[in-house]
């Protein structure tokens, strides 16, 4: 009986994860970045590993989504697959939309070049007290970069 409470438990809380996640996902479709940072903990990160930045709080997590709506205001994630263990998420997408705006990186801005993306990505969450604790987004940054013709 304690194992199938366990198991009934952990299903559970792999629901929640999933839909928090999905959430997540429609929100940062619609670009409202405070949103955005509001389904994330207090101290919740981003990490953009492409980048190398850490995102860490509402007004940089916040940013983190501008910067990006702001280079491609067309910006759609598509969900191929998701994986989700308890309080932690993995998801497979694909980052598709114009560069149809300034792209800021720590090391200059690309301007604009009105090339489209479609970048392999693979997400990790992990959930804590029903909001997003950290988020570590391996986006394949030289397919994106050569796609939008930086080399």
């Amino acid at each position: 009986m304690e194992v199938k409470t366990a198991s009934i438990e952990s299903d559970l809380l792999s629901k929640e994860s999933e839909l928090i996640i999905r959430n997540l996902y429609a929100v940062a479709e619609t670009q409202d970045s405070k949103k955005f940072a509001q389904l994330f903990t207090e101290d919740g990160t981003i990490n953009d590993t492409a980048t190398g930045v850490i995102y860490k709080g509402y007004d940089e997590i916040a940013k983190e989504l501008d910067v990006y709506s702001a280079a491609f205001p067309d910006m759609h994630r598509e969900l191929y697959s998701m994986y989700v263990l308890g309080d932690i998420v993995i998801v497979e997408l694909s980052l598709n939309g114009t560069h149809n705006g300034p792209l800021v990186m720590p090391s200059g801005t690309i301007p604009a070049t009105g090339k489209e993306i479609h970048a392999p990505c693979c997400d990790v969450f992990r959930i804590r007290e029903g909001k997003v604790f950290s988020f570590n987004c391996y986006a394949a940054g030289s397919v994106i970069l050569a796609q939008i013709g930086v080399f």
